[in-house]
């Protein structure tokens, strides 16, 4: 099973500086006060949930956030806005970034008038670029890959005194990456009055696209927190040319991805785990898997031209990565392991997550023509 790995999770959460922030979040207050605040939808999609034999397919779409078409903007609002009662005077905001996370950090910093200073790797498109510029925010194109582009932003802010904001933690450095995670509780909670039932979820399982892993461990710490052994079942999904997750569980210790880092799910091309993150995910998610650029191109193609009444949904490469991970593991006789460990059957309500809209336009449209 090559794309795929089981675990068994101790289910339970470390008690540290990151679980006391995520404890204590009130990002759904914060984000409530935000001009242009909306609920992200929560889809359901009957007819595609029929096609793949499944009870019942939710999908929660963050295409639409704050019209930055990504679920990235909750973390670096709530983030800067936790620095700025500590520090009003910080003078700018620093950080490295595939796209997303940097432009929702370039936003943040436009809401307060703050200067703001992003660090991109060598492979980021042109219109990602143009999109983080936007927001008033200067851009520098470096000939790196993503882990080092972190380095730089991180050696940078040192030198020059500013504040970095970065989805990724490490030794000394786990503050501000737990402020995000606590930003991005706030799309769970959104769905406490519809399938986030108070003693049991809604729905079975949830298929988690993973990068650094901020993102998805926020998720697993609030389904172990808020139902502790009543969780849904949880699944990592990644790129297979970067997978630092996934190769981290192999190793039993955080490592960087060894593929060639070459896939178009750039908000998913990470290096190294987040530390913080780590820890969350191996004691509290069931498996690990690892899709290709055309399974995920299939199921952006799919949401986006939905079967008969089916919402449409305008997802991103990155966004459609869960999906497309819980059409692979219906499909591929090698997850048959993973679909009895899950129960993913017949009867099984799934969730997935659309992460991002259309942030590289031009991309997106080659794909769906297809």
């Amino acid at each position: 099973m090559d794309n795929y790995i089981l675990n068994y999770p101790n289910n339970k959460l470390i008690k540290n500086q990151t679980s006391s922030i995520l404890s204590n979040s009130d990002s759904l207050k914060f984000h409530q006060s935000l001009k242009g605040y909306n609920k992200s939808q929560l889809h359901e999609l009957p007819e595609l949930s029929k096609v793949l034999n499944i009870s019942n397919l939710l999908v929660k779409d963050e295409s639409s956030r704050f019209g930055l078409n990504a679920f990235k903007a909750l973390g670096a609002s709530y983030a800067v806005s936790q620095i700025l009662k500590k520090k009003p005077n910080v003078s700018a905001f620093c950080t490295a970034t595939d796209g997303n996370h940097g432009r929702a950090l370039a936003w943040s910093a436009e809401l307060y008038k703050k200067k703001c200073i992003v660090f991109v790797p060598k492979d980021t498109s042109d219109l990602r670029i143009v999109a983080i510029s936007n927001h008033g925010a200067k851009v520098e194109k470096l000939n790196l890959n993503y882990e080092d582009t972190c380095k730089h932003a991180l050696e940078m802010s040192l030198k020059m005194n500013w504040e970095l904001v970065q989805d990724a933690s490490w030794i000394n450095y786990e503050l501000i990456p737990a402020y995000i995670m606590s930003g991005y509780l706030t799309h769970l909670s959104e769905m406490e009055d519809t399938i986030n039932r108070l003693n049991k979820p809604n729905f079975d399982i949830v298929f988690l696209q993973c990068g650094v892993g901020s993102w998805a461990a926020s998720c697993i710490w609030y389904y172990l927190n808020r139902y502790g052994k009543n969780r849904p079942k949880i699944i990592i999904v990644e790129p297979v040319e970067s997978s630092g997750v996934f190769e981290s569980f192999k190793k039993g210790k955080r490592i960087s991805p060894d593929g060639s880092l070459k896939t178009i799910m750039a908000g998913l091309n990470c290096g190294i785990p987040s530390k913080s993150a780590w820890s969350i995910i191996k004691n509290g998610c069931d498996g690990f898997m690892k899709i290709t650029d055309n399974e995920v191109m299939s199921s952006m193609r799919l949401f986006h031209k939905p079967l008969k009444k089916d919402s449409k949904i305008i997802s991103g490469e990155s966004g459609a990565a869960g999906l497309a991970g819980l059409i692979k593991c219906l499909n591929d006789k090698e997850a048959e392991g993973l679909n009895k460990h899950i129960g993913l059957d017949e009867n099984s309500r799934v969730l997935v997550f659309n992460t991002e809209g259309d942030t590289d336009a031009r991309s997106f449209q080659e794909i769906i023509k297809n």
